[in-house]
């Protein structure tokens, strides 16, 4: 199963929560909320769905996925095999 769909979900979860945090932090919009926060729960559910469902998802991507708003991106580079200190070759 490619990779594909996990970077863009966790790219959502991530961008989800960023605007989230912004509108709380600004003017708190409730229309912004109501659109954003489904959103982000949405993709949250589908992150940890997605890096479940890996053929090689080990048990540290499968926990790397559960956590909120930065773990997709985690578990993507986990399941990747690149090494969190060194930038994907390529």
């Amino acid at each position: 199963m490619p990779l594909r769909p996990l970077r863009l979900a966790a790219h959502a979860e991530l961008v989800s929560l960023l605007a989230l945090l912004a509108n709380l932090a600004t003017v708190h919009l409730a229309p912004v909320s109501s659109l954003l926060g489904p959103l982000h729960g949405c993709a949250y559910l589908f992150v940890v769905l997605l890096a479940w469902r890996l053929p090689r998802a080990t048990p540290a991507v499968k926990a790397l996925s559960l956590i909120p708003g930065v773990g997709g991106l985690l578990a993507l580079r986990a399941a990747a095999g690149t090494p969190a200190g060194r930038p994907a070759a390529g």
